[in-house]
C-alpha cells in the first residue's frame, strides 16, 4: 500500500468503453483514484454520484475522478448510463491495481470474512505521488471530503 510522499503505482486498465487508460496519461492533474467493490450497488452508487454531482468542482482543480473496481467494462458503461455519471470508471478484474493499492484482502460483510475490495481512495498530485489516503471509506459524503482535502493542498494548506 503507497503512503503519502510515495510515486503511485503506474498502471493500464481499460476504461467503460474498452480503451486503455494509464496513470501516467494523467501526470500533469491531480487525481482522485477511488476503489470500489461492484457496480450498482447501493454504496458503490452513493459514491459514484457523489463525485458526479461534484465534478464541475475537481475539474476547476485540474482533477481527474477514476473509479477502479473488478466489474468489466461493458458493466461500468451500464453503471454510468443508468446513473449519468460523470467519472471514469476501470475495469481491474484481476485485483492487479486493487493488490498494489492495498484496496483487496479481508473484509467483514454481513458478519462474514471474505477477501474482496476494500473500499478506499488515494489523491495524486501532478507529480505523480500520494498526497492523502483514506485507507477506509464511507460512501456518504465521501465525494464532499475529498474536494475539501483537494481544495487545502491546492490552496498550499494543509488538510
Amino acid at each position: 500500500m503507497p503512503n503519502v510522499g510515495d510515486l503511485a503505482p503506474d498502471f493500464t486498465l481499460k476504461d467503460e468503453s474498452g480503451r486503455d487508460v494509464s496513470l501516467s496519461a494523467l501526470k500533469g492533474r491531480w487525481v482522485v483514484l477511488y476503489f470500489y467493490p461492484k457496480d450498482d450497488t447501493p454504496g458503490c452508487t452513493t459514491e459514484a454520484k457523489g463525485f458526479t454531482a461534484l465534478a464541475d468542482e475537481f475539474a476547476r482543480l485540474g482533477a481527474a475522478v477514476v473509479g477502479v473496481s473488478p466489474d468489466p467494462p461493458q458493466r461500468h458503461a451500464k453503471f454510468k448510463r443508468k446513473h449519468g455519471l460523470k467519472v471514469v470508471l476501470l475495469s481491474d478484474p484481476e485485483a492487479r491495481v486493487l493488490r498494489a493499492y492495498g484496496a483487496w484482502g479481508k473484509r467483514r460483510v454481513r458478519g462474514k470474512e471474505r477477501e474482496g475490495v476494500i473500499r478506499s481512495t488515494y489523491l495524486i498530485d501532478p507529480e505523480g505521488r500520494v498526497a492523502h489516503v483514506w485507507p477506509k471509506v464511507r460512501p456518504k459524503g465521501h465525494a464532499e471530503e475529498v474536494l475539501e482535502v483537494l481544495k487545502a493542498l491546492v490552496e498550499g494548506r494543509n488538510p
